[in-house]
């Protein structure tokens, strides 16, 4: 059975060689790139991945294009940042060669931040499907956070990938206010108002379920800059769409004037 191999990627010149060594066992790679400003690009067409450029909108779009564009039905999609090991290389030939009944799996994750090992907190459980047959799986269609969804069993894969996901503390930063940024436009979407309730009782709740409830305490100071870093940005998300829904609410009221002006007018 051939495999695709597919990546969405923006400014990752410095994981591009590595990830495509990692699959070598890969029939074609694919990087659909948002217009990186370094040399994702370049590097990657060097070492012969197919690379296509598309303005980022969110999240499920940019994958379920690049699905689109894949010529084979078994599919590998993982992220730059995660490391693909020999045996998760092995195990995914040998799943794809004597494939069951399940047609999407799951790959468990190692978190890693600022370079540690993040065993608690909620994050020892993270897992992401990785490895599916294209014809019963697309994006959920979520601006961020997206997921796959299945028209079929789904299976796990026995071994796991290590996940750098942040590189420094400006980029885990950055990196959240871009999920930040993308869930206040879902909520807004979907007709959601922030109350009072979602600026002090979420971010205070998202706190204490991290660090105390999943004993992201275990992990030190990661620990608590993971659990104070992801409750200030949930904070922010309701103030960005608090301010979306405020100038929502300010471009009506100019309507309606400005209709009442042009009725004046007739009369």
């Amino acid at each position: 059975m051939k495999i695709s191999a597919l990546a969405i990627t923006l400014n990752e010149e410095e994981n591009v060689k590595r990830y495509i060594d990692s699959l070598s066992f890969a029939d074609e790679i694919i990087f659909v790139d948002s217009f990186s400003t370094d040399n994702t690009k370049s590097i990657a067409e060097k070492y012969g991945a197919i690379v296509l450029q598309r303005e980022f909108d969110n999240f499920s779009n940019q994958r379920n294009f690049a699905i689109s564009q894949a010529k084979n039905d078994w599919i590998v999609f993982f992220d730059l940042d995660e490391i693909i090991t020999k045996e998760v290389e092995h195990e995914i030939i040998e799943t794809v060669n004597h494939p069951k009944d399940q047609v999407a799996f799951y790959v468990k994750r190692n978190v890693f931040l600022f370079n540690k090992h993040i065993k608690h907190g909620g994050l020892q459980n993270d897992k992401a499907i990785r490895l599916f047959n294209k014809n019963y799986c697309t994006y959920n269609g979520h601006l961020v956070h997206e997921e796959i969804k299945v028209e079929g069993k789904i299976g796990f894969l026995k071994n796991r990938v290590d996940h750098h996901s942040f590189k420094n503390f400006d980029h885990y930063f950055c990196k959240l206010n871009q999920y930040s940024e993308l869930k206040a436009n879902e909520c807004f979407n979907k007709n959601k108002k922030a109350t009072v309730y979602h600026f002090i009782v979420r971010p205070t709740y998202r706190f204490v379920w991290q660090y105390f409830y999943r004993l992201g305490i275990l992990d030190g100071a990661e620990g608590f800059l993971s659990a104070k870093i992801n409750s200030f940005f949930v904070f922010k998300r309701y103030v960005t769409l608090w301010n979306l829904n405020k100038k929502m609410k300010t471009k009506e009221v100019r309507e309606v004037k400005q209709e009442e002006r042009l009725f004046e007018m007739r009369f």
